[in-house]
C-alpha cells in the first residue's frame, strides 16, 4: 500500500480523530490547511513560529523548539529565550511543504510573532485581544466596538477577526518600534475602557475584572497571537476567521471551522482585503501609553503585595503568656535547733 503524500511530505494516520470533541480527523486538518495555504502563509511567512500540537489521548501542548527529526529543508531561526534562559530554534513556516509537515505532526494552532525575523523590534501590528468573561460573544463584540471608536478617535484603523475561542482580535498595522507599539496598545485599551467602564476593563488580575470584558493590551514585544485562519484546539476545531466590522453582530466563533471556512472564503483572502495600510502612531498616544504601567508587571507586583498582606493577617500560633502562680513547691528543709541526743 502506497503512503499518501503532498508536496513530498508523507502523510500518516489521516483517519484518526484529532482529539475528543473535535468532530474532525487529522485528514480534515491537512485538507483545511492545504486549502487555505496561500492565505495563512501570508500570516506565517518569515515569522518565528510556535505551534500547539495534539497527540492522541494527551492534552494539547505548545512547541517552540523545532524537533531534531524535522526535515533539513525547513527554514529555522535561533533566538535567546530570556524567560527560560536558553536558545530556542524556531521554525519559519515559509512554504506549503512546511505547513503540510506541521499538519502531519498534528500541529493544530499556529502562533507567529508580531514582527518578522530579523526585525522583531519592529512589530507589524499592534493587537488588542478582546476577552469576554464567558461565552458571551455579544459582549466581546460590544467591547470591540469601543476599541474601534478609540482607534478612530486616535486617527487609526484596524481589522477584526474571531479568536477561534470566545473573543476577538483587533489588528492595527503600524510603522513603529516595539516600545512605542506597546505603549500605544496600552493607551488605546485605556481609552476604550473609559468609553464604557461598566462593560470593559484593563484589569489584568482576573478577580479584579468584576465580570467585565478584558481588553488585553499585553500582546507586545516577544508575545505571539494565533494567526488568522489558524485552527484552534477547541470543540469542532474552530478557526480564527476575519469578519467585517458590520458583520460582527451576525456571527459566532462556532460558525468558522476547518470544515466550513474554505467554502466561506471562496478562494479569497478576506483578511488581506480588510487590512488597512501601515499607520504612524502619534506622539501623544505613545506618551500617554508610557505613563500607564505594563499590566503583567503591575499584576505581578500586586500579587506579591497581596500575598504579603495575607501572610501578615493570618493568625499564627499562640504565644506563651506569663506563668500563673501555682501551689508552692516544698523547698529544702531549713536547719532547726539541735535535738538532744541519747544519753
Amino acid at each position: 500500500m502506497t503512503t499518501p503524500e503532498r508536496d513530498g511530505v508523507e502523510l500518516t494516520h489521516l483517519d484518526e480523530l484529532l482529539f475528543d470533541g473535535a468532530g474532525a480527523t487529522k485528514g480534515d486538518l491537512v485538507d483545511y490547511l492545504d486549502a487555505v495555504a496561500d492565505a495563512i502563509l501570508r500570516e506565517l511567512r518569515g515569522r518565528p513560529l510556535s505551534v500547539i500540537r495534539v497527540r492522541g489521548g494527551q492534552p494539547p501542548f505548545m512547541q517552540k523548539n523545532v524537533p531534531d527529526y524535522a526535515p533539513a529543508w525547513m527554514h529555522t531561526m535561533t533566538l535567546w529565550a530570556e524567560s527560560s534562559k536558553r536558545y530556542v530554534r524556531y521554525a519559519l513556516c515559509d512554504d506549503r511543504r512546511t505547513l503540510i509537515w506541521f499538519a502531519n505532526q498534528r500541529a493544530v494552532e499556529y502562533h507567529p510573532t508580531l514582527g518578522l525575523a530579523g526585525q522583531l523590534d519592529r512589530p507589524t501590528y499592534l493587537i488588542l485581544d478582546i476577552d469576554p468573561p464567558s461565552g458571551e460573544f455579544g459582549h466581546a463584540v460590544a467591547a470591540a466596538r469601543l476599541v474601534r471608536q478609540a482607534l478612530t478617535d486616535s486617527g487609526l484603523a484596524g481589522a477584526v477577526k474571531t479568536s477561534g475561542a470566545k473573543g476577538v482580535h483587533i489588528y492595527v498595522p503600524i510603522d513603529a518600534d516595539a516600545e512605542s507599539a506597546a505603549a500605544a496598545t496600552r493607551a488605546i485599551a485605556a481609552r476604550a475602557e473609559r468609553l464604557d467602564p461598566d462593560l470593559a476593563t484593563t484589569a489584568f488580575i482576573k478577580d479584579d475584572r468584576e465580570g467585565k470584558v478584558f481588553l488585553d493590551s499585553t500582546r507586545a514585544h516577544g508575545a505571539t497571537v494565533v494567526a488568522c485562519y489558524s485552527p484552534r484546539a477547541r470543540p469542532g476545531v474552530t478557526v480564527s476567521f476575519p469578519v467585517g466590522w458590520d458583520d460582527l453582530d451576525s456571527v459566532t466563533p462556532a460558525d468558522f471551522t476547518v470544515k466550513t471556512a474554505p467554502g466561506l472564503l471562496g478562494g479569497r483572502d478576506l483578511w488581506a482585503d480588510q487590512m488597512p495600510a501601515p499607520q504612524a502612531l502619534s506622539a501623544e498616544l505613545v506618551e500617554e501609553g508610557h505613563a500607564i504601567p505594563v499590566a503583567r508587571v503591575q499584576a505581578m507586583h500586586e500579587g506579591k503585595r497581596r500575598a504579603r498582606a495575607a501572610t501578615r493577617t493570618k493568625p499564627g500560633p499562640a504565644k506563651p503568656g506569663p506563668a500563673k502562680p501555682g501551689p508552692a513547691k516544698p523547698g529544702p528543709a531549713k536547719p532547726g535547733p539541735a535535738k538532744p541526743g541519747s544519753v
